[in-house]
């Protein structure tokens, strides 16, 4: 009995240090997503560079696209953007940009010096589709397919591995099924 009343307390410390190392060793970039597999959330936004031209998102249905969420203000977001330019120039997608709770004048300098990838850039000033999309910073980047499912989110800035290893195969795998 005194044996049990010491294994006990014994073995709940061992399973939390069991759940913590398990924890430890997971990557925070990898937060899963409930959207993966399900429908897009609708959206209808203004263009940054043309407030009275609206893009939704069943117009972008019947093609593989990715959604670049940024803001002017978001030092990572500079930090990925070449690779975001290697894309769309590249055409792997029609890449499209969500600038998030910025200010216009900002986004569409910041786009001016540092080059404009971006099909079309969307206006989320007040984050509302960012919320709908379960954006909880920038950057974030989604892959959408032609049914307008999400298939693909990645939080934080993009990686030449991450877009080698898991964007351009991704991408070719959507485009090419039928």
């Amino acid at each position: 009995m005194k044996a049990l009343r010491f294994l006990l307390p014994l073995a709940l410390f061992g399973a939390v240090l069991a759940f913590l190392f398990v924890g430890l060793g997971l990557n925070p970039r990898e937060v899963p997503s409930p959207l993966i597999g399900k429908p897009a959330p609708a959206f209808q936004l203004p263009r940054l560079d043309d407030s009275a031209q609206t893009i939704k998102r069943d117009d972008l249905l019947g093609k593989v696209w990715m959604l670049n969420v940024w803001a002017s203000w978001c030092a990572p977001c500079r930090e990925e953007h070449p690779l975001v330019i290697d894309i769309a120039q590249r055409k792997l997608l029609p890449v499209y940009g969500l600038n998030y709770k910025d200010q216009g004048q900002a986004a569409r300098g910041w786009l001016a010096n540092l080059g404009d990838p971006y099909t079309a850039t969307l206006v989320d000033a007040d984050g509302r589709v960012g919320i709908d999309y379960g954006v909880y910073g920038v950057p974030e980047t989604f892959i959408i397919d032609r049914q307008g499912v999400i298939r693909y989110k990645h939080t934080g800035p993009l990686t030449l591995d991450v877009v080698r290893t898991r964007i351009e195969p991704l991408v070719k795998e959507l485009q090419d099924a039928s």
